[in-house]
């Protein structure tokens, strides 16, 4: 299955990319109430990186590992290794436009597990994708461009 979302910022392409590259980013583009902690990441991701974090939704911890891959200015796909999912490949992508600012596209492919349990889990995280990504987007937007104090 696919989820795609994009936006655009006025921030310039390199300031985006480095901005998605920072480990902190994660909690900081997370909706409330949904808490997101790294346990274990450098603070600059490149390739073959991994970073390890919890989800809390509500009480409820989803504990996530994704490996850093095909890292260029243009963007980067973030692949789970461990996980609520059978497959999770995240692309992100990120576009120069004409009047200096940049377009953000997500693409989302993923599988669903085979348990259940997890399945549920899955499909309800991703019932929540068009609203954590318009959570994201905003918060994005308000972060690089300032708005944010």
């Amino acid at each position: 299955m696919t989820y795609e979302h994009q936006f655009t910022t006025s921030a310039p392409v390199e300031r985006v990319a480095a901005f998605h590259r920072m480990a902190s980013s994660l909690a900081a583009i997370t909706p409330p109430p949904i808490l997101a902690r790294v346990s274990a990441a450098p603070e600059e991701l490149g390739e073959g990186d991994e970073m390890a974090f919890t989800l809390w939704l509500g009480p409820l911890p989803i504990r996530w590992r994704a490996r850093i891959e095909n890292v260029s200015e243009q963007g980067f796909v973030d692949r789970q290794v461990e996980g609520p999912f059978r497959a999770w490949r995240h692309h992100h992508r990120f576009e120069p436009l004409a009047h200096g600012g940049t377009r953000i596209a997500d693409r989302i492919e993923y599988e669903y597990r085979r348990s259940p349990l997890w399945a549920a889990v899955g499909l309800g995280m991703t019932l929540g994708l068009p609203l954590l990504f318009a959570y994201r987007g905003w918060r994005t937007r308000a972060l690089l461009e300032g708005a944010d104090g």
